[in-house]
């Protein structure tokens, strides 16, 4: 533990961000997946609403700093495509 209060002070807010980015890192994983599972079944509109939630919760975590805007670019477009997908199909 460092003496410094400065030092101090950047281990705690380190801490507490951290701790933060592990929460928002998971519910985005939660999202995605559960967009994933949608995709998945034949149920059109559920999916379309899991592909939104998804979609919001990718662009929050670019703009947050969480993953870089290619992969969430990359994400978005892999889970559009197969909403697509199933969308021509019913």
């Amino acid at each position: 533990m460092p003496n410094i209060k400065s030092a101090v002070k950047r281990v705690k807010t380190t801490e507490k961000r951290h701790a933060l980015n592990i929460s928002q890192k998971s519910a985005l994983r939660t999202a995605v997946k559960n967009a994933d599972t949608a995709l998945a079944g034949t149920e059109v509109e559920a999916a379309k609403a899991a592909f939104q939630a998804a979609s919001q919760k990718l662009d929050k975590a670019v703009t947050k700093g969480l993953i870089h805007k290619n992969a969430a670019s990359r994400k978005k477009s892999r889970l559009a495509k197969r909403l697509n997908a199933i969308s021509s199909q019913a």
